[in-house]
């Protein structure tokens, strides 16, 4: 079958690594797993890290990218495919898709039968193939870690990336006053086309927020503190701009102020995700949609940094 994969590493140029060809078909090494005949896929960072060498033994390539997916089951029924897979042997009790087993960026990928959630019927296979991982990520943050319905107003920091891009509309969609920071005055625009109010990092926002979604780091932590109500609740899932902050803790205990780890999500987390999108008529954000024959050049997209929402494979190209 074909596939996208890693066959070597390259941490200066990711995209020498990666290549298209074919692969042998999915094995499946339980009884409980099927193979999903894949209809979209969508990169994300942890592919480029995963070509440059982060995270993965050699001795494991060649390997399948990709941890997003939504395609049919056995069965025919319309499906996302969960990218968590049960792994007593990692050091996390866990691991993605594309670290100890093939991923999603090839014609078939095989999962555990658990891993697999409807898709909403009103959802096109495009879509649900971005909700996964980043907008699975950012919907734990807000709603299980972030307990954002008990709050009104949120803070996104970096809006422009998959994560922070996803929280924008999710947090608009729930409601919520939502203020989001970028560097790119162009991608401040396309925020406040999301319906939140676009500012610089650092600027000063009219009020406190509840939630503070936090993917940057270092570079805004600072800020995130500052912009925290008294009892908010500062949910960090990355660290793109520096992993030690220095935290004001005066600050930190006078506000009582909760700084909250975060991950992915569960299947049933994004189940729930499923049904907010399918009720609400929220649609994730789309950069580029390209055929399957495209991957190259949806790699040197995502490479790029210029991209504001998702890079998606549509499999049927």
């Amino acid at each position: 079958m074909r596939a996208a994969y890693a066959s070597k590493f390259d941490a200066d140029d990711p995209l020498a690594a990666l290549v298209v060809g074919d692969r042998p078909e999915p094995a499946h090494p339980d009884p409980d797993w099927v193979t999903v005949q894949v209809r979209a896929s969508s990169l994300n960072h942890h592919d480029i890290w995963t070509l440059r060498g982060v995270g993965l033994p050699a001795d494991r390539l060649p390997m399948i990218l990709g941890c997003d997916a939504a395609g049919v089951d056995p069965d025919g029924n319309e499906v996302v495919v969960y990218p968590v897979i049960p792994d007593p042997g990692d050091p996390r009790g866990m691991s993605l898709l594309s670290e100890n087993h093939p991923g999603t960026l090839a014609e078939r990928v095989a999962v555990p039968r658990a891993n697999l959630v409807p898709k909403p019927a009103g959802m096109s296979f495009v879509e649900a193939a971005c909700l996964p991982t980043a907008w699975l990520t950012a919907y734990r943050m807000l709603t299980t870690r972030g307990r954002v319905d008990e709050g009104e107003a949120v803070l996104v920091q970096g809006a422009g990336g998959g994560v922070a891009t996803a929280a924008v509309v999710l947090a608009v969609a729930l409601g919520k006053r939502v203020y989001a920071t970028s560097r790119d005055a162009g991608k401040r625009d396309r925020i406040a086309a999301l319906g939140a109010t676009a500012l610089s990092p650092g600027a000063r926002l009219p009020e406190r927020v509840d939630v503070v979604v936090e993917t940057v780091g270092a570079a805004t932590f600072d800020h995130s503190l500052k912009s925290a109500a008294p009892g908010a609740r500062i949910v960090v899932s990355g660290a793109t701009a520096g992993y030690e902050p220095s935290v004001n803790l005066r600050r930190v205990f006078a506000m009582q102020l909760e700084i909250l780890g975060s991950t992915m999500g569960t299947p049933a987390e994004l189940a729930g995700l499923l049904d907010l999108c399918a009720r609400r008529e929220i649609r994730p954000v789309i950069d580029e949609t390209l055929p399957f024959s495209g991957v190259p050049e949806a790699f040197a997209r995502l490479l790029s940094g210029n991209v504001f929402g998702k890079v998606v494979l549509d499999h049927a190209g």
